[in-house]
C-alpha cells in the first residue's frame, strides 16, 4: 500500500536492533485518516470472506482494529495482557513473546467473546517474529472459531514471521512488508 510505505519514508525512524519507530502515525498518536484507507484496503481484499469478528491483541492493534471493523461492520476482540476483576467467568490464554519489550506475557480473551461459528480477521501494527499472531491463532483454535486470515499494517519481512505463517497455510495481507532496514542511514527497503 504505497500510502503507508510513503508515511514510513517520511515519519518513521530506524533505531539499532530492527525496530521501526512509527508512534508519530501508527501505535502511539494515530493517523485516523491513514487508518481509515488501511480499512478500506483489508475490506477489498477479505471481502469474499464471510467475517463476522475481528481480533486483535493489546495495545497498539486495538485502533487500527477499530476502525477496520467499520469496513466489515462487526465487533473487535481484544487479548488483554493482563487479567483484571472485569474479566470474569472462563478465558482463553496463551503466552505470547513481544519483540519489542523483550518479555513473555499471556494473553487472555474471555471465552464469551468467541465461539465455534465464529469467523475470525486477526488485526495487528507489526509482524516481526509471528508470536502475537501465533498466540492469538491458538486462542482461535482453542474456540473452535474459524481463522480467516491476518491483516498486518507493517511486516518486518526479513524476520520469520510472515514466511513461517504463510508455509503453515495461513492468509497474511500485509500494507506494507519492509525487506530490509538501516539504522545507520535510516533507509528502509520495501517488498514488492
Amino acid at each position: 500500500m504505497k500510502l503507508l510505505e510513503d508515511r514510513i519514508l517520511k515519519d518513521g525512524i530506524v533505531k539499532e536492533g530492527n525496530v521501526l519507530k512509527v508512534d508519530s502515525f501508527l501505535n502511539h498518536q494515530m493517523d485516523i485518516d491513514l487508518f481509515n484507507e488501511m480499512g478500506k484496503e483489508w475490506k477489498r481484499l477479505f471481502e469474499k470472506e464471510e467475517i463476522n469478528k475481528i481480533l486483535t491483541i493489546e495495545a497498539s492493534g486495538i485502533g487500527i482494529a477499530a476502525v477496520v471493523a467499520q469496513y466489515f461492520k462487526v465487533p473487535v476482540v481484544f487479548a488483554k495482557k493482563t487479567r483484571s476483576i472485569n474479566l470474569d467467568g472462563q478465558s482463553y490464554t496463551a503466552k505470547v513473546e513481544s519483540f519489542t519489550k523483550k518479555k513473555v506475557t499471556d494473553v487472555i480473551v474471555s471465552k464469551k467473546y468467541l465461539n465455534p461459528g465464529d469467523n475470525i480477521l486477526i488485526i495487528d501494527d507489526f509482524l516481526a517474529n509471528g508470536c502475537a499472531v501465533n498466540g492469538l491463532i491458538q486462542i482461535i483454535n482453542e474456540s473452535g472459531a474459524t481463522l480467516k486470515g491476518v491483516g498486518i499494517a507493517i511486516e518486518k519481512g526479513f524476520q520469520d514471521g510472515g514466511r513461517l505463517l504463510r508455509e503453515k497455510g495461513v492468509r497474511v495481507e500485509s500494507l506494507a512488508i519492509i525487506e530490509s532496514m538501516d539504522a545507520s542511514t535510516g533507509d528502509v527497503v520495501f517488498r514488492h
